[in-house]
């Protein structure tokens, strides 16, 4: 893990140039905002960019940024991001995280998710509470690739903590970090496995009925330091020896893994390629004062999502 505490003067930087972009007046349509952001990222402080550079370049599985600026009359914490998206709670803390972001990779979406919104917001909405969503609250969270089905999933997941007043866990389990059998290396190196989207999805992808998502790997790339797809809810493996290795996999990430606990003002960006993620459950109150993150995905080239799309847009099509 790599991280960085930004100072006083570094976060009156972030403070200013949000206050540029809101004066700026740029809109909310996905393409303009992820690009407007993209340009005005180099303005961000040098030592922050440095930083997510190296990070970007060594690959490193998990990495945060301490002290991004929060408005000091933050919101109460929205009953869902339906209630967020409504009435535009913490859009400050959405442009330092859409503007960090750019400096690590280029911010997306999904058609499939929250309205096609670029920026997430994560909290707990009644009714949602035992869901495998990240509006769930006493359900745990298993640990999983973001859009593990999608060929053109996140490279990074970025999450900015605006509010986590009962210190809860965001649990994490990196590939390096695991001690696979050579066998179940083998079985999960194998085009054994499906991967499906997950309930966060508002309708399945047209033509991807389950019985036609093709086989895939869940290791895949580089064999001595493999890249990882996994979502033990939202996989299955098409024979005896692959579902072996999906449940030797699942033991091992859940006993070799750990908890990150954000803090507000934390920006944690997670490698969707090498950590998986989840949640530990809790109890909402409803009170305004429920845990609250914003999250933004990222690609490393967001022409990997143009190649596989009729039209240049920052969200991937439903």
């Amino acid at each position: 893990m790599r991280r960085l505490q930004l100072t006083d003067a570094e976060q009156t930087e972030i403070v200013e140039l949000v206050d540029r972009f809101l004066d700026a007046g740029h809109d909310w349509e996905p393409l303009n905002a992820a690009e407007a952001a993209t340009l005005a990222a180099p303005r961000l402080p040098l030592r922050l960019r440095e930083f997510l550079a190296g990070a970007r370049s060594g690959e490193s599985d998990i990495t945060v940024v301490s002290g991004v600026p929060l408005d000091p009359e933050l919101a109460a914490t929205p009953t869902g991001w339906e209630a967020a998206a409504k009435s535009g709670a913490g859009r400050r803390e959405e442009i330092a995280l859409l503007l960090c972001g750019a400096a690590m990779g280029d911010p997306f979406g999904w058609e499939s998710q929250q309205e096609g919104r670029i920026v997430h917001d994560i909290c707990p909405a009644p009714g949602m509470e035992s869901s495998l969503t990240s509006a769930s609250s006493e359900k745990t969270l298993s640990l999983h690739t973001e859009d593990v089905f999608h060929p053109c999933r996140a490279d990074y997941v970025a999450l900015l903590c605006l509010r986590n007043p009962d210190g809860l866990g965001t649990t994490m389990a990196s590939v390096d970090a695991v001690e696979l059998p050579p066998e179940v290396r083998v079985a999960l190196a194998e085009p054994g496995f499906r991967f499906f989207p997950d309930d966060s999805h508002s309708a399945p992808v047209p033509g991807e009925e389950p019985s036609e998502h093709p086989n895939e790997k869940v290791l895949f790339g580089p064999e001595q330091a493999p890249y990882l797809r996994f979502d033990v809810d939202f996989m299955t493996a098409t024979g005896p020896e692959a579902a072996a290795a999906m449940d030797a996999a699942d033991e091992l990430l859940r006993t070799s893994g750990g908890r990150v606990v954000l803090r507000p003002g934390d920006l944690v960006f997670i490698d969707n390629y090498k950590v998986v993620h989840g949640r530990d459950p809790f109890t909402p109150r409803y009170d305004g004062a429920d845990r609250w993150l914003k999250r933004v995905n990222l690609l490393r080239d967001v022409r990997r999502l143009y190649a596989e799309s009729r039209v240049r847009s920052r969200l991937v099509p439903a």
